[in-house]
């Protein structure tokens, strides 16, 4: 197993805190997210409190909290108090791991040295910067509030203060050239993080580019240009010591995301916040939890002496759902998933070997791993395994 992978679904245990504010929306983003004003945020530490406790009294888990995810949104907009209040909650509840993996997403803008001490000594231990982009003219395409110089300036603060930091950036632009995404991410690559997420340029319906992109008004790089581009990307990474262990993530040895490799590999976690998703075991059996969307009406929810939680839906998981979804998941990392587990979900050996053949799978030692060129069609490819 590749070094940093080496994760015990049976001990491991995450919890996603979602934040659903920021500053401004881009027009890419389809995730839960709203703009930042009038925000008291000491309600919202009493709302994420008394979510835990709930849940808290759902699960009955014999072993601690290993990871917690600060999402958004910005989380590097909450209090450095607030998100301590919110640890101090999980640690009375599940119990918090020594070693736990404390993620914290940011910006770059608004970050200062004494804040971002401040985060360290509330309990973060992982910084993720979303730097997008180290292109001025692409960084407003993207509705970015920041330049180039800006997000070099803030991740060089967070290298010094925090001992991981990791940074995101966005590709396949419209009209991007190979040439140029290799220009910039050697630049970005300069900047020595111990982890790079490097995502595609998903056009969502429902954002301001999935309108501007269904009038005719926005386009994507062509397949071919696509395929230069995360060909690029991953040897660009490996050359620079950050060997890719999923689609679309990169570490130093020891430094890949624990938090989403146990999601990965199928290991619990719970949701805490407007339209999070947790996957949580009651009674031993895998349920999908999913929390109110909107921020207003998840905050009067927790608050309601009658219902005291936030969750929209509930609902257990069948052992094919379950199985299903490990597949999916599992198939995004480099060491792949294992077949050891049976369901009627199962692809058949016939199948499998077919897509062996085809140079999209390879079948190491009970392990489906998808290959370079699989990992290219992954999402129809996951599909044609799942296929009767």
């Amino acid at each position: 197993m590749s070094e940093g992978l080496d994760v015990s679904t049976k001990t491991a245990l995450g919890v996603y805190v979602h934040w659903p504010f920021c500053l401004s929306i881009c027009p890419y983003c389809d995730f839960n997210v709203h703009v930042f004003k009038n925000v008291n945020q000491d309600d919202w530490l009493k709302a994420y409190a008394a979510e835990i406790r709930h849940l808290g009294r759902l699960t009955d888990y014999a072993h601690p909290v290993t990871s917690v995810f600060f999402g958004g949104g910005t989380p590097s907009l909450v209090r450095p108090d607030i998100l301590e209040g919110v640890l101090n909650e999980l640690s009375s509840v599940w119990g918090l791991a020594a070693d736990a993996e404390i993620t914290l997403e940011a910006n770059p803008v608004g970050l200062s040295r004494p804040l971002l001490e401040d985060l360290k000594r509330a309990g973060v231990t992982r910084f993720s910067m979303g730097v997008q982009s180290l292109d001025d003219a692409a960084l407003k395409f993207l509705g970015r509030t920041h330049s180039a110089a800006d997000a070099v300036e803030a991740f060089s603060l967070a290298r010094d203060v925090f001992d991981y930091a990791s940074l995101d950036m966005i590709y396949a632009r419209p009209d991007q050239t190979v040439t140029a995404w290799q220009a910039e991410l050697t630049m970005a690559l300069a900047l020595t993080p111990d982890h790079l997420s490097a995502y595609q340029l998903t056009i969502e319906q429902g954002t301001n580019f999935g309108k501007l992109y269904q009038a005719g008004r926005l386009s994507v790089p062509e397949e071919d240009v696509q395929v230069g581009l995360y060909n690029v990307t991953t040897s660009l990474c490996y050359e620079a010591g950050l060997a890719a262990y999923e689609v679309s993530n990169h570490a130093r040895p020891g430094h890949a995301s624990r938090h989403n490799i146990q999601c990965w590999q199928g290991a619990p976690y719970i949701g805490i916040g407007p339209g999070a998703h947790g996957r949580v075991d009651i009674d031993g059996q895998r349920h999908a939890s999913i929390g109110i969307k909107k921020p207003a009406e998840w905050l009067a929810a927790t608050g309601d002496d009658t219902k005291g939680h936030g969750l929209a839906s509930l609902e257990p998981l069948s052992q094919e759902e379950v199985f299903e979804e490990r597949l999916m998941f599992g198939l995004r990392l480099v060491e792949g998933v294992s077949l050891s587990e049976k369901s009627e979900k199962a692809p058949t050996r016939d199948k499998i070997n077919f897509l062996i053949s085809a140079g999209l799978l390879e079948d190491r030692h009970d392990r489906l791993v998808a290959t370079h060129d699989g990992r290219l069609v992954l999402d129809r490819l996951v599909a044609e395994l799942l296929i009767a």
